[in-house]
């Protein structure tokens, strides 16, 4: 014990010595990490387009412009320790306010700000890290004009305090993406994050003025402390809700009923946008009506053996698949291997020698692999609201397209509508695929409005089919739901150079 306490003196009484290092890399720390989280609180409810990381990015820059000129004017006028403290300790108390008030934040904007994907993004990152960030920003200013003794050396003293701050920003970002964000929830990690502020800023007082001159200061660390340190599980599970962080994706896992039949399900949601898998909990039947439209594979190519799903999600499909091709196998490209973990606990998901999964980028993996299929079925989102752009593309497409045997087909899902604003991304994906396929069809699942945001499935074929009737009555019936009209080719071809996607989208659901 004495010997722990030594080393813990030491290290105290070095922390003291260099305490405005020890602020300014924390504090690039805690800019980082705060921003990282930032993109998993606003994922629930504005999704994870390019509009919500760029006005995250924009607004954190912004923030931090104006803490950087009210940090420099404020040391001037006042050049001692404690205003700096007390700036920490706002940083704190705004991070630890997040915490707390986010989603009643959050909810009310999405109330307010209805339309304009990008407008409400912009106001609820001002909103939840505008003020943090001025408070971190006026700590680099502040700590330079107290380290400064002499003009002689002050480019080397800022300099140096600016490359801490950058290394902090560097280590707080590794921390969050490869340890904090996998492994601990969103609001575990403000309040933790808040809480190392609060202690952080103590290390600039005397010893005695830290001692009886901030109990505030004091009793929020020790509240914020306690709220980290609650024992909550990784998977924390409150009214049936199991809310995960994982290294792709915020995800939540909830029982609910099905609108039309009220059968008991399982849901598994990525954004506020929809449910992006479900299951019935007492039959295997799909949940979701476009699972039904991948029979049209069969149909295009009776001879399917294999094939490559990209997207697993909850593997609704495969489990399908494996039930309907008692002879044939599937391949399943998921990026994040926490969903298959989950499915495996939650959605049925059992292991078959027929199933082979690979969690990876599917760009990464079509452009590595050497197999050939019969059919690909793409079902990857990054939100309801936002695609992988680069699965879009036409080098994307040419690489399905050389992946099919002849004779197959590739099936892609998609929420659009087909006319006006909403079916843009549709229409320049129907062009893309155009550019290399014979022949492609569209298939509306709920509606023949134009207008209508639902999904459709995209059907693109390596060898031309001139007959579109099956004996089959339920082939029948999903061939009968073909888009017969004339589909505008009114939007550019999408190349990995040009794949304006999120802008094609942004008004999709509003």
């Amino acid at each position: 014990m004495k010997r722990i306490y030594k080393i813990g003196s030491v290290l105290l009484q070095t922390v003291k010595q260099r305490s405005l290092e020890f602020v300014v890399f924390v504090c690039g720390a805690a800019v980082m990490v705060f921003e990282l989280v930032g993109s998993r609180i606003l994922a629930p409810y504005i999704g994870t387009s390019l509009y919500v990381w760029t006005s995250l990015i924009g607004v954190v820059l912004g923030a931090l412009s104006i803490g950087y000129f009210l940090g420099g004017r404020i040391a001037d006028k006042h050049p001692y320790p404690k205003p700096l403290s007390f700036a920490i300790l706002c940083a704190a108390v705004s991070i630890g306010l997040v915490g707390f008030f986010k989603d009643a934040v959050l909810a009310a904007l999405a109330s307010l700000i209805v339309e304009h994907i990008e407008v409400r993004a912009f106001f609820s990152s001002l909103a939840l890290f505008g003020p943090a960030s001025i408070f971190l920003g006026m700590v680099s200013p502040f700590a330079a004009r107290l380290k400064i003794n002499a003009v002689s050396g002050s480019g080397a003293t800022v300099g140096g305090l600016y490359a801490l701050s950058t290394l902090g920003s560097i280590a707080g970002t590794f921390l969050a993406g490869f340890f904090l964000i996998p492994f601990f929830g969103s609001t575990k990690i403000l309040f933790f994050l808040a809480a190392i502020l609060l202690l952080t800023s103590m290390t600039l007082l005397p010893m005695k003025t830290a001692r009886r001159g901030l109990p505030f200061q004091h009793m929020l660390s020790i509240s914020l402390l306690v709220s980290f340190l609650i024992p909550l599980t990784h998977n924390h599970i409150r009214s049936n809700l199991i809310d995960v962080d994982t290294a792709y994706n915020r995800i939540w896992i909830f029982n609910g009923a099905h609108p039309a039949t009220g059968k008991q399900t399982l849901n598994l949601m990525t954004d506020p946008f929809g449910i992006q898998s479900a299951m019935f909990l007492e039959s295997d039947e799909p949940v979701f009506e476009y699972l039904k439209f991948y029979r049209l594979a069969e149909f295009f190519n009776p001879n399917i053996k294999k094939v490559l799903l990209i997207g697993g999600g909850a593997y609704s499909y495969p489990k399908i698949f494996l039930k309907q091709f008692p002879n044939g196998a599937i391949d399943v490209v998921e990026i994040d291997p926490k969903l298959t973990e989950l499915a495996r606990a939650y959605f049925r998901l059992r292991d078959d020698g027929r199933l082979r999964i690979f969690h990876e980028d599917g760009r990464v993996f079509i452009n590595r692999v050497e197999e050939r299929y019969d059919a690909i079925f793409s079902d990857a989102f990054t939100s309801a609201s936002s695609i992988p752009f680069h699965l879009t593309t036409i080098q994307a497409v040419r690489r399905e397209f050389e992946m099919l045997r002849e004779g197959g087909l590739t099936i892609v899902n998609t929420i659009s509508a087909i006319d006006g604003e909403r079916g843009k991304f549709l229409r320049a994906e129907y062009a893309t695929y155009r550019a290399i396929f014979p022949q492609v069809f569209l298939f509306p699942v709920a509606s023949n409005d134009p207008h209508a945001v639902q999904n459709i499935l995209l059907v693109a074929l390596k060898s031309p089919r001139l007959t579109h009737s099956s004996e089959n009555t339920e082939i029948a019936a999903l061939l009968a739901r073909q888009w017969k009209k004339e589909i505008p080719l009114d939007m550019p071809v999408l190349t990995d150079d040009f794949a304006p996607v999120d802008y094609y989208r942004r008004n999709t659901f509003f």
